[in-house]
């Protein structure tokens, strides 16, 4: 009995002497993080200016902003793409998701931003149950990496708040005005162009057709404007990270059908260009021609 005592003690004294160890490593590395920050503070002017010149690229800008509807009104913000990016410019700002622990089917988790200049620091604890809930029912999850993908899709939300909440509000909305300019007259491409690459991925990632979306605008889509094209660029972002669903946007019976000329027209265009250059020895080469007209290239703002 008394062996069984000693190896008892034994464990929890390895036990106490590594948990000391571990906080003791983890406050050396926060010292150090804040005597760097202290010695190399932030340029506001420079950092601003950091961040504007990343808001000027497309790819960015494509996925900046999110939309979802609640209530019956939309609800719209910067996303998580465009906080990391804050946060990563802004400098000096430490930032992530923890998971603390796991127990009962659940996980704790933390969220954080952390100013290491001023000592502000935002955090969110969070639970995370292991259940993905389905048209089917609630489904539970054993998977290791189905739970790690579920904290960190639940734990990017809490983040983004984080991130928002250090960063200045008026250095937010010129990082959005600046990510709305460069979507809205960065592109050079016809707008037509561009919208039949939005209609095709909808079509391919989320099986929403021109139909549905014609519905939901109210309008053809051959009446679509810039800012039309900007509206819908933000709900495939909101279906693609997860913020909304195809039914909370698109009726799944469209009442009238409404068909557009924008597919007919520049079908017709490359027609009529291929009639002009054709010769008559070349007819043979038609049929293959036409199939290569019929490849899609992938939509430039469907970011991964």
């Amino acid at each position: 009995m008394s062996q069984l005592q000693e190896q008892f003690q034994n464990q929890q004294s390895n036990t106490g002497v590594t948990a000391q160890a571990t906080s003791s490593r983890e406050m050396e590395e926060v010292k150090g993080q804040i005597f760097m920050a202290r010695q190399f503070p932030r340029n506001v002017f420079q950092s601003e200016q950091r961040i504007l010149d990343a808001c000027k690229r497309p790819s960015l800008a494509a996925t900046a902003m999110y939309r979802y509807p609640r209530g019956g009104q939309s609800v719209e913000g910067p996303s998580i793409r465009l906080a990391e990016v804050l946060a990563q410019n802004w400098g000096n700002l430490s930032f992530g998701i923890k998971e603390l622990e796991q127990r009962n089917g659940e996980s704790v988790a933390m969220a954080y931003a952390w100013d290491l200049e001023t000592n502000v620091r935002e955090e969110k604890v969070f639970t995370v149950p292991h259940v993905r809930h389905t048209r089917s029912g609630a489904k539970k999850l054993n998977d290791p990496r189905d739970i790690y993908e579920m904290v960190a899709n639940q734990g990017s939300r809490r983040l983004r708040a984080c991130i928002l909440g250090i960063i200045p509000g008026d250095i937010v909305e010129k990082a959005v005005e600046e990510c709305n300019n460069t979507l809205s007259g960065g592109n050079k491409g016809p707008l037509k162009d561009r919208i039949a690459q939005a209609l095709t991925a909808f079509k391919e990632n989320h099986r929403v057709t021109q139909e549905q979306i014609e519905e939901r605008f109210g309008y053809n889509v051959s009446a679509f404007t810039e800012r039309d094209l900007l509206d819908l660029i933000k709900i495939f972002n909101s279906l693609k990270d997860g913020m909304s669903k195809v039914d909370d946007w698109f009726a799944k019976e469209v009442k009238k059908e409404q068909k557009s000329q924008l597919s007919s027209d520049f079908q017709k265009e490359q027609d009529q260009s291929v009639k002009k250059d054709e010769k008559p020895s070349e007819t043979i080469k038609k049929d293959v021609t036409e199939d290569d007209n019929n490849n899609t290239e992938q939509p430039s703002f469907n970011i991964e």
